[in-house]
């Protein structure tokens, strides 16, 4: 059976790998299982139908059918695009499932591994929950079943780690948090891909909000087992609070969150309308391309700060030891940064979503470029606050910012065409009776009013957020406004 699965997998060919990674995965579940209930078998050979040992006899048995029609449906669904992800998604929850019930039930592991491979191994769940999310907000077949195979992998070696680690110690709490810490970071990884699935069938908003507090929870607990690496470790070791850690994971975080805004732009298309103004100039198509343009650079932007960060940790101006408040600021300053334009971009997409689909408007789309492109700029600062402006790690991240920069006042510029075309599509009546007149002078007299007090309003918000935001260090910016 395994070389005939083994055999379909190769005629795939290499450019189908999460497919063959889904057929190599679904044999290897079931020859575990195979193992299991032989195990099971010669322990319970002879013994009364009433002994413990036939009671794990048949619960070994549904398993190996379980995996048998698991595999199965895996064969079927990869000639299936259309249900590959939904049941890569489906096994990939199922083997969890079975890998925590093992966790649970067995004894530590006799085997011994390093606290640096637990913080390696924290930083393989980091990865992949990102990539659970970006597939989540896509919803796209490739995508949930790149990320449920990335999963798979990555909490079956976080449970095996955990109990190896465990045993590094002879103090039962610390062993009690590694081994809980663990458990409940996968038991939320299970939920973030249940709720995938639920997604795939019923997309929400409240559903999608749902990933994102999931993915807070799973980074909770792994902060937790590297904190208690640290303390298996020593003094010496990294800590979770350390300013290069804690930047590296945001800057990957916000990396994979630009990537599932831009995925997400590409599936939108320009409306179709009945009449064109111009039928060489379609503005739809415009602003499209200048926000795919502006994702683009995003990405590029916060790889380019993540390899400017890690200069800066080799070449010695963060320490891992450092707990000082000028690293405390610092790190602060960077991961805020790269939040706000990770938070920038999606709310970007957002608006170009609402333009090509008839309900959203010019004025909120140019407002999330200018914003994307502030937000930029703020991480370009937080960035050089400790670099060397000659480094080549530098001159990228300046360049990266640069093309943000060009990107954001492109659309600005397509966005803005839009809505004068649209006013001049507009034109204005005057009525040349007196009484329809003055009734319509009155009209335009309420209108603007009326605008201006919603400008006050909203200037009054804007100034209310930045307080908030900043504290007393508010700095007004007209263009903003």
């Amino acid at each position: 059976l395994a070389a005939v699965v083994k055999f379909g997998a190769e005629s795939l060919g290499t450019n189908d790998n999460e497919a063959q990674i889904m057929l190599i995965n679904s044999i290897k579940d079931v020859a575990v299982a195979l193992h299991n209930l032989m195990s099971v078998t010669r322990s319970a050979s002879g013994k009364n139908i009433m002994d413990p040992e036939m009671q794990k006899l048949k619960e070994s048995a549904k398993v190996m059918v379980t995996k048998v029609t698991s595999l199965l449906r895996t064969v079927k669904s990869v000639e299936d695009k259309a249900q590959r992800g939904t049941h890569a998604l489906e096994s990939t929850v199922e083997s969890i499932s079975q890998e925590l019930q093992n966790f649970n039930n067995g004894q530590l592991s006799t085997t011994r591994t390093s606290p640096e491979e637990l913080v390696h191994v924290t930083k393989q769940i980091t990865v992949a929950t990102a990539k659970a999310v970006s597939a989540g907000q896509s919803c796209q077949q490739d995508d949930i079943t790149s990320a449920a195979n990335m999963g798979r992998k990555s909490i079956t070696d976080l449970l095996v780690i955990c109990k190896s680690t465990a045993c590094l110690t002879d103090d039962k709490n610390l062993q009690k948090c590694i081994l809980d810490n663990g458990r409940t970071c996968v038991e939320n990884y299970k939920e973030l891909l249940e709720t995938i699935h639920m997604l795939i069938h019923n997309p929400s908003n409240e559903t999608k909000q749902r990933l994102l507090n999931y993915s807070r929870a799973i980074m909770q607990s792994t902060q937790e087992l590297v904190r208690c690496a640290q303390q298996l470790k020593g003094a010496d070791f990294i800590d979770s609070d350390d300013p290069s850690y804690r930047a590296e994971n945001e800057l990957l975080y916000a990396a994979q969150s630009i990537e599932s805004a831009a995925k997400k732009l590409s599936t939108l298309k320009p409306r179709r309308k009945v009449q064109e103004v111009n039928e060489n100039l379609n503005f739809d198509e415009q602003i499209l391309e200048a926000a795919k343009s502006i994702m683009n650079a995003a990405g590029a932007l916060i790889t380019a700060a993540t390899l400017a960060q890690k200069e800066l940790v080799s070449q010695g101006k963060l320490s891992s030891k450092s707990s000082s408040d000028a690293h405390g600021q610092w790190s602060e300053g960077l991961i805020s940064a790269a939040s706000y334009v990770a938070s920038a971009c999606h709310v970007l997409c957002d608006a170009a979503n609402e333009l090509v689909q008839g309900h959203g408007t010019e004025e909120k789309l140019i407002s999330s470029a200018k914003q994307v492109s502030s937000n930029t700029a703020a991480l370009l600062v937080a960035c050089k606050v400790k670099a060397d402006f000659m480094s080549q790690s530098m001159t990228r991240l300046q360049n990266a910012g640069n093309a943000v920069k060009r990107a954001a006042d492109t659309l600005v510029r397509s966005a803005q065409q839009a809505a004068d075309m649209k006013q001049e599509d507009q034109p204005f009546e005057v009525s040349t009776s007196l009484v329809t007149g003055i009734a319509q002078e009155i009209k335009c007299k309420e209108a603007i009013l009326t605008k201006e007090r919603e400008l006050d309003e909203a200037r009054n918000r804007l100034k209310a957020i930045r307080l908030a935001k900043y504290g007393h260090n508010e700095q007004e910016s007209n263009d903003s406004t």
